[in-house]
């Protein structure tokens, strides 16, 4: 590298280790960034955890301009950590490869810009603190931490080092979820005063992830890093030191959204679950979890309902908030995303909302035929039309958006929608579930237990 390049490099990288303030609220506008970086310069990542999760948002950066893998860090050398070096290499990013995230910090100091942080929830303390401490800004895959203690030091910290810290979260930035929260729900408040809300993510039973019986990581490698056999490595999501079992890996994602739709955290949660259907010796976790929170909002008390199962998919996913006036049915899924006007005396039409381009009308259904016409009992009630969401993803893949967000606070020309204070209070929320289910009875939130 010329001298010349060396400079430029080192003006780029203490440019964006500049950008602390947009964490704080300020945006720089494009045209700065464009005069600091010499215009449109790459953004270099760190890749911490190649496994399923960071191959999906590797595919998503890889979809935006200006993004440049130089690091990928996995302790399964023979399997993740290969992989994704090839993967990355096929795609034109040259990287250097680690097993251990400290050796990584170390040798790509002044190398790169960000990490993103995609490893087992119980690592995601140590290695987000170490990151930002090392000046960079860092993605971290929710959950922020299996222990509220350690998010509580995540947040601390990015305070302490003015760095960005996005929590994935990644419906705070899917449009059309924006576009329901800001225009349907704050701007035509469509749906009167909400009531009610249901939300599920029902997946099916699912054999233990096994792994290529020539390929297994030492012994001495999975103790170093957390881990007792192969087994945990692999399925650590249903042990109870490693990650936070399907409410957290699921439920966080939904539970989320309730809090952030309804504009308050919750008063309280009751909860009930149980391993019911897997050995719980391999299965520490709740396979079945059914809670009930309940939030005080401006306009009253809401009541919401969340359904986590693992033992059948029917129905998959989404979240629907119930209103005196209307219901939003949504999901991450593009398959689902409706809105229903209740049918009641006073209720207004929404003619408005679809002239003004924030709903789309129901399609219009064939005339039935006499004979397929039944008759209704006195007491049910025609199906409500539904109206559609006008907003796409445009094809782009579900984290796309939400990385998005994260580089373009980078360049200062965004806010984070999931910064460490929001992912905390999601934390809050979704830990305590677990905390319910085994207290067998209602727990309340204190004020404090959500602020950092």
């Amino acid at each position: 590298m010329s001298e010349q390049e060396t400079q430029q490099g080192m003006d780029r990288r203490s440019f964006l280790r500049s950008t602390a303030a947009v964490g704080a609220g300020l945006a720089f506008s494009p045209r700065m960034f464009a005069a600091a970086s010499g215009g449109g310069s790459d953004i270099n990542v760190a890749l911490l955890g190649a496994g399923a999760e960071g191959r999906i948002l590797v595919e998503a950066c890889r979809k935006l301009p200006n993004i440049r893998f130089k690091a990928v860090c996995d302790i399964w050398e023979a399997y993740n950590q290969r992989n994704m070096v090839r993967l990355l290499k096929a795609y034109k990013h040259d990287c250097n490869a680690y097993v251990d995230y400290k050796e990584m910090l170390d040798k790509e100091k002044g190398k790169i810009d960000a990490v993103i942080i995609a490893t087992p929830d119980f690592w995601h303390a140590e290695q987000t603190i170490a990151s930002l401490e090392a000046g960079l800004h860092v993605y971290c895959e929710k959950e922020m931490s299996n222990e509220l203690a350690k998010a509580r030091q995540m947040v601390e910290a990015q305070k302490r080092t003015g760095k960005l810290l996005q929590i994935g979260h990644q419906r705070r930035s899917n449009p059309r979820y924006v576009h329901c929260y800001e225009k349907l729900l704050k701007e035509a408040k469509i749906l009167g005063r909400i009531t009610t809300v249901n939300g599920q993510w029902n997946r099916g039973a699912q054999d233990p992830l096994g792994w290529p019986p020539k390929m297994p990581i030492d012994e001495a490698t999975l103790n170093k890093f957390g881990f007792t056999s192969m087994d945990q490595f692999r399925n650590w999501r249903w042990y109870k030191k490693l990650g936070g079992g399907p409410i957290v890996d699921l439920g966080s994602h939904q539970i989320d959204i309730y809090a952030w739709f309804l504009g308050t955290t919750p008063k309280g949660v009751m909860a009930s679950g149980g391993t019911d259907y897997y050995d719980k010796k391999t299965h520490e976790w709740y396979d079945s979890v059914l809670t009930i929170f309940d939030f005080e909002t401006r306009e009253g008390i809401v009541r919401a309902f969340y359904q986590v199962l693992t033992t059948n998919s029917n129905q998959g996913y989404f979240e629907s908030f119930m209103g005196d006036q209307g219901t939003l049915s949504i999901s991450e899924s593009a398959a689902r995303g409706s809105l229903y006007r209740e049918q009641g005396a006073g209720v207004p039409d929404w003619d408005k909302w679809v002239k003004l381009g924030l709903i789309k009308e129901p399609k219009k259904e064939e005339p039935k035929k006499e004979s397929e016409t039944a008759v209704l009992d006195v007491r049910e009630t025609l199906a409500p039309a539904a109206y559609e969401i006008p907003v796409t993803m445009e094809g782009k893949p579900y984290h796309q958006p939400h990385l998005e967000n994260f580089f373009d606070a980078i360049r200062g020309k965004a806010k984070l929608t999931c910064p460490a204070e929001v992912g905390f209070e999601t934390a809050v929320m979704v830990l305590k579930v677990n905390e319910a289910v085994e207290a067998a009875r209602r727990l309340e939130f204190k004020p404090e237990e959500f602020k950092v």
